[in-house]
């Protein structure tokens, strides 16, 4: 599986191999691709019985059509991971992936659209609904950017396209994948995920922290025989605007990530039913965001003594719990996978784009952290419209980015495949 054929029993030893032709896409099967997929509700709802199953089934009979080896795991009830492998057919050569997700967010409340969420409307240039961005369209441009590069005529190495599950939740598919034997014959991890034309060689990190308060419940008109969690979880909320400043302090400011942000994004204590009495238990959820060179360990700590002494005040216990820990990660704009990107955008726009980070975490963050996989990420769509109302992507992107990963996946498996570095 991933070791390519040679020139094919045609080529006589005095021949030369013909020069490929330059990849041609078919952007309008991209733009139908992502609408098929828009219209498919993917949501990662926590209990869904199967979130992937209908992107990954039309997904999995495109791939027979073209002819690529593919295979469907289940890494968890109803979660599914799609794994394809296209074999250059032009000799021995590094293995590039192209890696996307098919579950979306939810789409909120229908009325607060102004279009079908899951109509797959194309209108005014932009092809709407959830997960056009965030990040079908994604997919199917690096699906129809692969198609082309191989119809286009043999080239070195091998491409795994990866179409992961669970990204939007735990990132189930991508700690699959990583965990697998294919992990470890990629050279070079290309993420799709939409970042507005960026290449994006680094991604913050993120800690998810749950806060549990233990106080003493009491009557409303009594507040001297409580120990209120609604109190010392204000207390919590407005200290940790201090840990963030210690943060940025101690972790400095990154070029293109920022810096790090402390947001506590839940309190919650007590029962609206009972507004007399003052609950014992309650919960402060935090959502910290880190930059490279940032030390978790030392901000958790941070965070747990802060949150302690500000709850201490009313005699409130707290108890701190790490519900998701992922690094910040960076990769050299020298890498072969960042040089190749790089000028397969050079190619379709006659110019450098720009670098950027990732504001939040991608698969590509697992994909590093747990199997040492470098990755970059850029793909179709806006950098900040993932999970808005009325999610949109611009129709001629679909067809550009295609393009990009299709001239990318050539510059990246030639030069690999002629002693280039890897």
């Amino acid at each position: 599986m991933h070791s390519g054929p040679g020139a094919g029993p045609d080529a006589g030893p005095d021949s030369a191999p013909a020069a490929p032709s330059l990849p041609v896409v078919d952007a309008e099967a991209a733009v139908r691709l992502t609408r098929d997929l828009v219209r498919l509700r993917t949501v990662s709802d926590a209990g869904a019985q199967d979130v992937e199953g209908p992107a990954v089934r039309l997904l999995a009979a495109l791939f027979t059509e073209f002819g690529w080896e593919h295979e469907v795991t289940e890494v968890a009830p109803g979660r599914t991971n799609l794994v394809a492998f296209v074999e250059g057919g032009g000799g021995d050569g590094p293995t590039l992936m192209f890696e996307g997700h098919t579950d979306v967010v939810t789409e909120g409340r229908e009325e607060d659209w102004s279009v079908d969420p899951y109509g797959g409307e194309i209108r005014d240039g932009r092809l709407w609904g959830r997960g056009s961005a965030d990040m079908k369209s994604g997919l199917a441009a690096m699906i129809h950017g692969v198609r082309a590069l191989q119809l286009a005529g043999p080239f070195p190495g091998r491409i795994v396209l990866g179409v992961l599950c669970d990204e939007e939740g735990m990132m189930l598919g991508a700690k699959a994948f990583a965990a697998s034997p294919h992990a470890a014959a990629v050279d070079g991890v290309i993420v799709c995920e939409p970042e507005g034309y960026e290449v994006c060689t680094s991604a913050r990190g993120g800690i998810r922290i749950r806060l549990a308060l233990t106080g003493v419940m009491a009557h409303g008109a009594m507040p001297q025989e409580a120990r209120s969690p609604l109190v010392a979880g204000a207390r919590i909320v407005e200290a940790l605007a201090g840990v963030e400043e210690w943060a940025v302090r101690r972790f400095g400011t990154h070029p293109h990530a920022g810096s790090v942000t402390v947001t506590p994004t839940v309190l919650q204590a007590g029962d609206p039913g009972q507004l007399n009495v003052i609950p014992a238990h309650g919960t402060v959820g935090v959502d910290v965001r880190t930059v490279p060179g940032t030390d978790h360990e030392e901000l958790i700590e941070r965070v747990r003594q802060t949150a302690g002494d500000a709850a201490g005040t009313v005699g409130v216990t707290v108890e701190l719990t790490v519900v998701d820990d992922r690094p910040a990660i960076e990769i050299g704009e020298t890498h072969p996978v960042v040089t190749a990107l790089v000028s397969g955008h050079r190619d379709e726009h006659g110019s450098p784009p720009a670098f950027g980070a990732v504001p939040g975490t991608t698969d590509g963050t697992v994909l590093t952290r747990d199997a040492g996989l470098p990755t970059v990420v850029y793909g179709p769509g806006g950098k900040w419209i993932a999970h808005q109302k009325d999610e949109y992507v611009e129709v001629a992107e679909i067809g550009e980015y295609a393009r990009v990963y299709a001239s990318a996946a050539r510059h990246f498996l030639t030069a690999g495949a002629q002693g280039g570095p890897r």
